[in-house]
C-alpha cells in the first residue's frame, strides 16, 4: 500500500500494519496457514498482544488483510505480464495472463491457500478484501470475451459455465502441484508444467465451431 500523501503518524501506523502482515506470512509458511497465532506475531515483533489489537482486533482481521493484499498482488502479476507481452493475439494474451497467475500461486503458496483453498475454518473475506479478487475474475471474463469477439472462441467460453470450467481446471492443476510437489517450479512441476496443455484443451473445447 502506498503511503504517499499520508501524515507521519499515519505512515508509521501503516508501516506497522505491513510489518505485522509480513510476520504473519512468515509464521504461516513455517507452521501452516490455519495455525496463525496473534501472540506469536506479537512476540516476533517484540510487542505485547494488547498492542497488536490496536492494529488488528482478531486473527480473522489479519486473514482478511492478507486476503486483500494477496489478491492485489496476483492481479498485479497478471496485469504486468500482459502489459509486457509482445503479442496482440487475444488467446495468447489470455495464456500469458493465466501462466503469470499460476507462477505467482506457486511462488506464494501461503497466499494461494488463503485465496483459493478454504484452509481457514469460518473465514470469509470482507467485501473490501474480496474486491480485487472479483476484479481479477472480471479480467478473466474480459480476456475470454475478447477471444469470442475476435472469432477465436465460442461465445460459451465467456459464459458462466466457461468461467467455472476455466477456474476449476486451473485451480485444480495447481492444487495437485502444491499438494504433491510444493517446491517445484512452474516449468518443472509434474502437474504445473501441463498448464499449456490444459489451457489448449479449454480452447479446443470452446473452439468457435463448437456445436456446428
Amino acid at each position: 500500500m502506498s503511503t504517499a500523501g499520508l501524515d507521519r503518524r499515519t505512515r508509521r501506523r501503516q508501516a506497522t500494519i505491513e510489518e505485522i502482515l509480513d510476520v504473519a506470512i512468515e509464521l504461516m509458511e513455517a507452521e501452516g496457514v490455519a495455525a496463525l497465532s496473534l501472540s506469536a506475531v506479537a512476540r516476533r515483533l517484540g510487542m505485547q498482544p494488547p498492542s497488536l489489537y490496536q492494529y488488528f482486533p482478531s486473527k480473522m482481521a489479519i486473514y482478511d488483510a492478507l486476503f486483500q493484499r494477496g489478491a492485489e498482488l496476483f492481479l498485479a502479476a497478471q496485469r504486468d505480464a500482459i502489459a509486457a507481452a509482445t503479442t496482440d493475439d487475444v488467446v495468447e494474451l489470455h495464456l500469458i495472463g493465466s501462466t503469470a497467475w499460476a507462477r505467482w500461486c506457486l511462488e506464494h503458496r501461503v497466499y494461494s491457500q488463503l485465496l483459493f483453498w478454504r484452509t481457514i475454518p469460518g473465514f470469509e473475506p470482507s467485501p473490501e478484501a474480496y474486491a480485487p479478487a472479483q476484479e481479477a475474475l472480471l479480467e478473466v471474463r474480459r480476456h475470454l470475451q475478447a477471444g469470442v469477439d475476435a472469432g477465436r472462441l465460442h461465445p460459451d467460453a465467456a459464459g458462466e459455465d466457461g468461467i467455472a470450467l476455466f477456474t476449476s481446471i486451473t485451480a485444480g492443476l495447481l492444487s495437485q502441484q502444491i499438494a504433491n510437489e510444493p517446491d517445484a517450479s512452474l516449468e518443472e512441476g509434474r502437474f504445473s508444467r501441463l498448464l499449456p496443455v490444459v489451457l489448449e484443451m479449454f480452447y479446443q473445447h470452446y473452439a468457435p465451431t463448437r456445436g456446428k
